[in-house]
């Protein structure tokens, strides 16, 4: 088995962990959030998806923000000490987390076009800039997440199955659809607690 095809598979299997750990709001996602980017760095690098390679080192950097915020968030006492409960994305932050995406997403295009051999600048930019204001919005507990990972996982699993990445589009396919549970459970989950 070459080394592409084992990093596949292996980040698919972390990929499943780490869905998992997601979709209860567990604080350790942020774990298999630091060892699924590891492995993703060198199978993105060897796919030429440079956008998503360094995604995948603001995956890493990012998830040391997302457990602090997780552990040492808001703190209330219908909650515990250290409990971040979930909410939604105040509707004042929806223009500038726009703004923010189409600027990331430019600039990542025309850093694709001008310095890499990227074959799939556009779509490698856009998912890649959608995942970072994604990740902040994991962070932050905000259940808008899922539905922003649910536009991200579809035009990856679509990119990954035309880069010849099966694994990895098969975890993406498999994130699309839990996108979905994921963003109804936690509109429950923020529902009982605030009961």
């Amino acid at each position: 088995m070459d080394t592409l095809k084992f990093l596949d598979i292996l980040g698919f299997a972390v990929g499943l962990v780490y869905l998992y750990l997601e979709y209860k709001a567990n604080i350790w996602l942020w774990l298999a959030s630091i060892v699924m980017p590891a492995i993703d760095m060198v199978l993105y690098f060897k796919a030429g998806l440079y956008a998503d390679f360094g995604m995948a080192v603001y995956y890493c950097l990012t998830s040391v923000y997302g457990v602090a915020i997780w552990k040492l968030g808001r703190k209330d006492d219908k909650h515990g000490a250290g409990d971040m409960p979930i909410t939604h994305l105040k509707k004042s932050y929806i223009l500038p987390v726009a703004a923010c995406t189409m600027i990331i997403w430019l600039a990542i295009w025309w850093f694709l076009a001008n310095y890499t051999n990227s074959t799939v600048p556009v779509s490698d930019a856009f998912t890649t800039a959608l995942s970072i204001v994604a990740l902040w919005a994991l962070a932050h507990k905000y259940v808008e997440q899922w539905l922003l990972w649910l536009v991200v996982d579809a035009i990856s699993f679509a990119l990954y199955i035309h880069k010849g990445i099966p694994f990895k589009a098969c975890i993406y396919g498999i994130y699309t659809v839990f996108a979905i549970f994921g963003y109804l459970k936690w509109l429950k989950m923020m529902k009982e607690q605030t009961a």
